[in-house]
């Protein structure tokens, strides 16, 4: 077996080093790689409507993989977004909201199961370079919660003065490698290097656990605000600054292809890219875009919280194709353990194996159903192609538009949302109510709303929830 895959490589022009043979992929567990970036819209995809960038190892992703145009994460913001994604819990039962910062002392907590742990348990290698969000004290970094080795920062990159939008008392914004600071942020320019370098690390992971297997979870800092990149993707787009940084996002997405292929790995590597949430669109044009979607982060309308998703798994993701099957990020952790052949975790868990999505054999939805939190506020319920607003306010621009060169335009706050219903399938800009048609599916999501606040919580109808767990406290404040 070994001189005939020598061989196949030596056609192929492929590396001959014994070491970068691929493993068997019938018996060998998959490598995972997720690339997991912040405020990125789901029209700002060249296939999703995108026309002023060029994504071109994307688009190779999503020939030789899926691209999944119903995927949605569980809160349209950063902290609440990513534990979900980790840990399979919808954030409010985690108490995790909102986006920590430099002033939050709590986390996640280490009770909780993490995608590294579980990796770990599976003797993976486990590695994150990136943004983390879930906690900046010592006691809540990535090391504490399963990942042998971590670079980046610890929280959004515009928690520091040099942002207009940020609190003047924030500390600048530290890099961190392992559990040490090993440089302070005070420059864009700094922020610019943020890519090429979270990138480097992810190659270097990869070619020193080439022989597997290994979790790499890669959180880019960007497209969020302040928007910044390596000079040499300046005037590279026809955008300005944020196509500039859609291009350098997907040189990324390239360096970490090649870097599978390379190493022979990319045949039994699961490789997923998605967002945290939709664009900030009180940014405009340093902002992302979300097609025909309504509204944006930090809304439960479908521009918050559907985002991109491509994976490419050969032999269990078809490629080159588009499924409109709706699944949810907190459906990723047990998928993952699925392809482990591990036990998700000990504790509950929101999420279920999407397997049959992915591999195109399940074309209906999965239960549980859909819930749409804002923090602690259930806002929305999904039923297959129904979504059922409940009486709540959001943010939006009204259509006015958002604001230039890095200053927002101003939001109007708590603009009130009355029960509504629609259908996703015909109109997905969430724009036709079409309750009075269909009072039956109404009670039916209604239930469903009740069953929600039941375990998790409400704040809207001051409902305490009984399945909630606390988050991590610091032992002693910074």
């Amino acid at each position: 077996m070994m001189h005939q895959l020598l061989l196949i490589a030596i056609l192929l022009g492929t590396p001959t080093d014994a070491e970068t043979v691929p493993p068997d992929a019938e018996t060998a567990p998959p490598n995972i790689v997720i690339i997991f970036v912040d405020d990125m819209g789901w029209g700002d995809l060249p296939s999703q409507g995108a026309s002023e960038w060029k994504m071109p190892n994307l688009a190779r992703m999503e020939q030789e993989g899926s691209r999944f145009t119903h995927f949605s994460v569980a809160q349209p913001v950063c902290s609440a977004s990513r534990v979900a994604l980790l840990t399979g819990c919808y954030p409010n039962r985690l108490g995790i909201h909102g986006a920590l910062g430099p002033s939050n002392t709590h986390g996640l907590n280490t009770d909780e199961t993490t995608l590294a742990e579980l990796a770990k348990s599976g003797g993976y290698a486990t590695g994150i370079f990136g943004k983390w969000h879930l906690g900046h004290l010592p006691e809540f970094l990535p090391t504490r919660h399963g990942f042998d080795e971590y670079f980046g920062i610890p929280y959004s990159n515009d928690m520091w003065p040099g942002h207009p939008e940020s609190p003047k008392a924030w500390p600048p914004l530290p890099l961190i490698e392992g559990d040490q600071v090993v440089e302070v942020i005070e420059t864009l320019d700094q922020q610019g290097t943020l890519t090429r370098r979270i990138t480097e690390h992810a190659v270097d992971f990869i070619e020193r656990h080439r022989d597997g297997p290994f979790l790499l979870y890669v959180p880019h800092p960007q497209p969020h605000v302040p928007l910044a990149h390596d000079p040499r993707f300046a005037g590279t787009s026809t955008q300005g600054m944020y196509g500039d940084v859609m291009h350098e996002l997907d040189w990324s997405v390239g360096e970490i292809l090649n870097a599978l292929e390379k190493n022979g790995v990319a045949d039994n590597t699961f490789v997923m890219f998605s967002s945290d949430n939709g664009p900030w669109l009180s940014y405009g044009d340093h902002a992302g875009d979300t097609g025909e979607l309504r509204e944006g982060k930090g809304t439960t309308f479908e521009g918050g919280v559907r985002v991109p998703c491509i994976i490419r798994w050969p032999g269990h993701v078809p490629g080159g194709t588009v499924n409109a099957t709706p699944w949810r990020s907190i459906d990723v952790f047990p998928t993952i353990a699925n392809a482990m052949s591990s036990e998700p975790s000990d504790r509950a868990i929101d999420g279920v194996d999407a397997t049959g999505i992915l591999t195109g054999t399940q074309h209906v939805a999965m239960q549980p159903l859909l819930y749409y939190y804002r923090t602690n506020e259930l806002q929305a319920v999904r039923s297959g192609r129904w979504k059922l607003h409940l009486p709540h306010g959001y943010r939006s621009l009204e259509n006015r538009p958002g604001g230039s060169g890095g200053t927002p335009a101003k939001y109007r706050y708590n603009v009130p949302q009355s029960l509504a219903l629609f259908d996703l399938d015909t109109d997905p800009s969430e724009s036709v109510d079409v309750k009075e048609a269909h009072p039956e599916v109404v009670q039916r999501l209604l239930v469903i709303a009740e069953s929600a606040r039941k375990d998790l919580g409400d704040t809207l109808s001051d409902r305490p929830g009984s399945g909630l767990r606390e988050p991590g406290r610091a032992a002693t404040a910074p």
